[in-house]
């Protein structure tokens, strides 16, 4: 199901000082300071698409068809950890946008990936024959820099050392791959594996 991300996160999870030391590049190096952002941004964003997961707090829209059919009481959100849902919109049978009460769900923000489950007694609306009927604003992440877990940093700072040191070398490609594996290894035990 689609999901766009609404507000991007602040932050990303490795510092310029953390590269700049991982990397054995003095601090007062600022020469390719610029180039070392956007690598960590880069592998930021690698990290994460391979994990399934949002790193650094961050806002998602995440639309559906519907809500769920055949008695299924639960609704799953993508991007774990899931750190609280801000609305539940949904277009009721005439085509009109209705905010749900946030009575009506419970918000399970222990389970990955994240997800709404109805509360005792309530049934899902009905919602208009339509894509994208039902939309819902969530948060995801870990929250700042600091919460994120050290393995899943030192997998950044990897792939941040193969993007830097292999720029453009393609002679280098069997260095890369085992690069790669050994990124893969430290993230892998919290991957979300789509089904």
């Amino acid at each position: 199901m689609p999901s766009k991300i609404y507000a991007q996160p602040a932050v990303e999870p490795i510092t310029l000082e953390e590269a700049k030391l991982h990397l054995r590049i003095e601090n007062d190096d600022t020469h390719e300071d610029s180039l070392i952002y956007a690598l960590i941004a880069a592998a930021y964003r690698h990290c994460e698409n391979f994990l399934g997961r949002a790193l650094i707090t961050q806002t998602w829209d995440f639309y559906a068809d519907s809500f769920p059919l055949d008695g299924c009481s639960y609704l799953e959100l993508p991007y774990p950890p899931l750190a609280s849902v801000a609305t539940v919109k949904y277009k009721d049978t005439a085509g009109t946008l209705q905010t749900w009460d946030a009575a009506n769900y419970i918000v399970d923000t222990i389970s990955e990936p994240g997800r709404i489950a109805l509360a005792y007694g309530v049934l899902w609306p009905s919602t208009y024959d339509e894509i994208q009927a039902v939309q819902i604003r969530f948060v995801a992440g870990y929250g700042l820099a600091g919460s994120v877990p050290q393995q899943i940093k030192n997998a950044i700072l990897l792939k941040l050392t193969d993007l830097y040191e292999n720029r453009g070398d393609a002679e280098r490609a069997f260095v890369t791959n085992t690069l790669e594996q050994a990124i893969e290894a430290l993230l892998w035990s919290e991957r979300i594996v789509p089904l």
